[in-house]
């Protein structure tokens, strides 16, 4: 009996998901088991159904791809993962690694590429991109710290400093410090410009 590798595929936008379920369904080893449209309902579909392999986007609900391949990665390390994004964005490749996964491709990659990394995956090897990987390498590390990482990001909706430091139970000076040290980080001039900058970068 041929060995079946089972699938998760966790995707927001339903179109995709289904194009993506439809090609790799036609694999003759490949059975898609699972789809899910949030970060946060991973897991527990992973769990479910068993899966080899997922196959995650970035830009979710509930949790990002990244976040959900930390999680997968420290609750069930011997499933493999596979983070697919429309964003080719160097920070976002060292991100991935670093949550464990095991390949990162962009979408628009042709189908047979995709599932050729799906099995090298499997055979413990490690899938990148490799344009992105050179771009990751020229950009460098992300130069932000966790907690001005975590500051940024809130303030990107606008918050006022004594808004964000209610929500991140910090004071008000601290807050100022964070912001100040990664707009100097970022050469930005404003926080809504180091915001825009680390969101490009992948550093968010």
């Amino acid at each position: 009996m041929r060995f079946m590798i089972r699938l998760l595929l966790a995707e927001d936008q339903s179109m995709v998901r289904e194009a993506l379920a439809a090609l790799l369904g036609l694999e003759p080893d490949f059975e898609v088991v699972a789809q899910v449209a949030r970060g946060d309902e991973v897991l527990a579909a992973a769990r479910a159904h068993e899966v080899d392999v997922a196959l995650l986007d970035i830009e979710m609900p509930g949790m990002t791809g990244i976040e959900a391949a930390a999680v997968l990665h420290r609750e069930l390390p011997k499933l493999k993962i596979v983070i697919l994004t429309t964003f080719g964005r160097p920070g976002y490749l060292r991100s991935a690694m670093e949550s464990g996964a095991d390949a990162f491709l962009v979408k628009d990659a042709p189908a047979a590429q995709l599932a050729a990394a799906v099995r090298k995956v499997l055979a413990g090897e490690r899938v990148i991109d490799p344009t992105l990987a050179v771009a990751a390498l020229a950009e460098g590390a992300n130069p932000l710290t966790d907690r001005e990482r975590d500051v940024l990001r809130a303030a990107a909706n606008g918050a006022t400093n004594a808004e964000l430091a209610r929500s991140l139970c910090l004071s008000q000076g601290t807050v100022r410090n964070y912001l100040s040290m990664a707009i100097q980080k970022l050469a930005a001039r404003n926080r809504a410009e180091a915001v825009g900058i680390a969101r490009e970068k992948g550093w968010l």
